[in-house]
């Protein structure tokens, strides 16, 4: 996807790091007022009321792709004064604190336990359904992990393991390794999954090495998120082909947002690319009721009218299973044709 002229800006602010490594850039991420302000038009005054509460991290990578003021990627990366107004909906609507034997692990399914590991995201997504935790600083810890560790041992029905967060691939090397390898030394540990959307916020995180060591604990599956067709990038492309080269399956669990993915023709572009750079789509989800998401939100019908005009328009191969997830920690359930009801 071309960046048009008007990113320069942002294209020179990528340029003169001269192909940093990914700690670099993350270290070298805008999480100020002041310093996004450089880069982009923005009301000082109200960026600042946002994130006391919810905190900002653009990293040099993805700013180079903002386009215009209130784009689709704008709209996922820079706060908006809307996620502070009021609404009725909850900080944790799955209630994941109500499934937690310890402290960030999530024990909803029987056979099947989400690990949070880390706290840590290349970008704070607007949308993100732990704006609670993300950013927030000792909330995930060397000790939260090894109590997760430790129920795991103590649970023989939990046969997979999703490691999420935050963002698990933002763990340095030597933890994520020592991570998997203590996950593979259970027994009943049958799957490792990876929820990451490090493909595409900061694909420089995957390196051949990188790729390697991941391919040491197989069967291992991650499942990333891509939300519009220009985060598919070039180096996103690369990225997820050392991951599939290295045998991984990757999987998309694409958000619906409103002004960022809800036409058919934005969606059909998506779905189409991302088969091409080998990820299936494999959700879509309908955006969860959390507080401070409210203006990203969309009705249940554009969602079954996308996936009614996507089955005509694309292979089956492309067509991603649109859900919602009920809060309450009811799981997720596939929208029928009727819609969902309690849901417009």
């Amino acid at each position: 996807m071309a960046i048009a002229s008007e990113h320069k800006k942002n294209d020179r602010y990528l340029r003169h790091l001269h192909e940093p490594s990914w700690q670099e850039l993350l270290a070298d991420s805008v999480t100020t007022t002041t310093a996004l302000s450089r880069y982009l038009d923005i009301d000082r005054r109200e960026t600042d009321a946002v994130i006391r509460r919810y905190p900002m991290r653009i990293n040099p990578y993805y700013l180079s792709l903002i386009g215009s003021k209130g784009g689709p990627l704008w709209l996922q990366a820079v706060p908006d004064i809307r996620e502070i107004q009021a609404d009725p909906f909850s900080e944790d609507p799955q209630q994941e604190s109500g499934h937690s034997p310890v402290p960030h692990l999530v024990h909803r399914y029987p056979d099947r336990a989400l690990f949070i590991v880390s706290n840590r995201c290349a970008l704070h997504c607007r949308h993100c359904f732990r704006k609670r935790m993300v950013g927030q600083p000792g909330i995930v810890t060397p000790e939260t992990r090894d109590q997760g560790l430790d129920y795991i041992r103590k649970t023989p029905h939990v046969r997979e393991v999703i490691l999420s967060g935050g963002d698990p691939l933002l763990l340095e090397g030597h933890q994520l390794d020592d991570l998997l390898r203590s996950l593979r030394a259970i027994r009943h540990v049958e799957i490792i999954r990876i929820h990451s959307r490090v493909p595409c916020t900061l694909p420089q995180r995957i390196t051949p090495a990188f790729a390697a060591l991941l391919k040491r604990y197989h069967p291992l599956y991650l499942n990333t998120q891509f939300n519009h067709p220009d985060e598919i990038t070039p180096q996103a492309a690369a990225a997820c082909a050392l991951l599939t080269d290295a045998g991984i399956p990757l999987g998309c669990q694409t958000v619906l947002l409103k002004g960022v993915n809800d036409a058919v023709e934005t969606m059909q572009c998506l779905l189409g690319a991302l088969l091409k750079i080998r990820v299936k789509p494999y959700y879509l989800h309908h955006t969860d009721p959390v507080k401070g998401t409210a203006h990203l939100r969309t009705t249940v019908a554009c969602g079954l009218a996308i996936m009614q005009a996507m089955r005509s328009r694309i292979s089956g191969l492309a067509i991603p299973q649109y859900v919602i997830d009920l809060p309450g920690g009811g799981g997720k359930i596939l929208v029928p044709p009727t819609g969902v009801p309690g849901y417009e």
